[in-house]
């Protein structure tokens, strides 16, 4: 398991007068593990000696220091966004002094990661790759004929200290989840072995989710009204000609990557670009999508998966959209319920996919047993949060996924104050 290094906080360590700044939460209610994104260019606006820190932690009220995850976006080898989690308490407002710490290194456990491993010999993976371009069309694997698959657990993984997800980099292209019971990061070592299978329980937790040939866990589709008619493909299959996948930021609070495709979409090259991220402490991980060269009208769809015994609905908060179905859904049919959240300005109908009962089996290109949410393209972008809740890591309702509405709405505002 990767151990990432913090330091040990001595109170004499930071500068004197450090500079400040404020995180106001204007929610009703205490919001954890809330995600705080401090971009360079605005730090370089207001303490420009900042960025001559060798280790740029923050200070909180209490005297306590968090070190701070310094992400390079662009991969230009000079950090964008420095990152931390904090709890903030209701309708409340946090200082915090920017200050470059002196202390000893010491060792903690991250909470958010992604990795993708790819097969080195028939039963060993090597490292998690930092890019990667998927073989053309790769098809499914056959467990049958191939014990293990190319890539462990069949692709990307990204996971987080209460939940973890996966997508398959071949042609399903499709998303999947883990249920966890451990706030480990697991996604490392699952599935290593021929006989390891995730699909039973075990002390870790195990795959919770049937996909089929659904839209699983946030799998994309597009659709464009032709001649008067709707049509939705999903993005995968052979109109895909270029697949690559690129690690943009692994913990320990945050992780980040990106998923880039060369599309045909009814005879016309599209170029999709899906960023994934997930943080510690949450239920969910957010998806923002950018498309180039999309015919006009086309609306992008995110899929939920339709199995078993559930209910579907979906409301309005604070114009968040959330779509949602709950009930007994889950592999060990327990508990668990699936939502996704868009723009309430963008969002479109809810479609409501056809059951694939009797038909043969195997992947097809058609999309059966989901639930399509999907939302208008505004100047090329689009964007979601897919939520995962199982009553065995959290049990969860409609209050559950208000309040998640309303956190998505009103995010920590940040207010940069002068230095004292």
């Amino acid at each position: 398991m990767r151990i990432w290094t913090t330091l040990l906080f001595l109170f004499g360590n930071f500068v004197a007068n450090a500079q400040q700044f404020s995180v106001s939460n204007s929610l009703a209610f205490n919001a954890t593990d809330e995600l705080i994104v401090l971009k360079r260019f605005e730090i370089e606006k207001a303490f420009p000696n900042v960025l001559t820190f060798k280790k740029i932690s923050v200070q909180k009220s209490d005297g306590s220091f968090i070190v701070l995850q310094l992400d390079d976006l662009d991969q230009d080898g000079i950090w964008d966004e420095a990152v931390f989690l904090t709890d903030l308490e209701a309708n409340s407002k946090t200082t915090f002094k920017l200050v470059d710490l002196k202390a000893n290194a010491v060792h903690f456990y991250p909470r958010a990661h992604v990795r993708l491993r790819k097969k080195t010999s028939e039963s060993a993976y090597g490292k998690s790759l930092s890019s990667e371009i998927m073989p053309l069309q790769n098809p499914p694997t056959d467990f049958q004929k191939t014990p293990l698959p190319l890539y462990l657990t069949e692709g990307p993984a990204w996971e987080n200290d209460k939940v973890a997800f996966r997508s398959y980099f071949d042609t399903r292209n499709g998303k999947d989840i883990f249920g966890k019971l451990t706030r480990k990061m697991m996604t490392d070592t699952v599935g290593t072995k021929s006989s390891d299978n995730y699909h039973k329980i075990s002390d870790w937790g195990m795959d919770i989710l049937h996909a089929g040939n659904s839209l699983g866990a946030g799998s994309l589709a597009f659709g464009i009204s032709i001649n008067g008619k709707d049509s939705i493909v999903r993005l995968g299959g052979n109109d895909v000609s270029g697949q690559t996948f690129t690690r943009i930021a692994d913990g320990a609070y945050r992780a980040i990557f990106k998923l880039d495709y060369d599309w045909t979409f009814f005879g016309k090259p599209v170029k999709i670009s899906e960023e994934i991220s997930i943080w510690g402490g949450q239920y969910f991980y957010e998806s923002r999508v950018t498309i180039t060269g999309a015919p006009s009208g086309t609306v992008m769809y995110a899929g939920i998966a339709n199995f078993y015994n559930n209910v579907f609905d979906h409301f309005s908060v604070d114009e968040k959209s959330m779509s949602y179905s709950a009930g007994n859904q889950s592999e060990l049919r327990d508990k668990l319920m699936l939502a996704i959240a868009v723009d309430e300005k963008k969002s479109v109908p809810v479609i409501v996919a056809p059951k694939e009962h009797d038909l043969p089996p195997g992947y097809k290109q058609k999309i059966f047993d989901s639930y399509l949410v999907g939302q208008k393209i505004t100047d090329g972008k689009a964007g979601f949060r897919f939520y995962s809740f199982w009553e065995r890591s959290l049990s969860a309702d409609k209050k559950t996924l208000e309040a998640e509405a309303e956190k998505y709405a009103n995010p920590p505002i940040i207010t940069w104050l002068d230095q004292k």
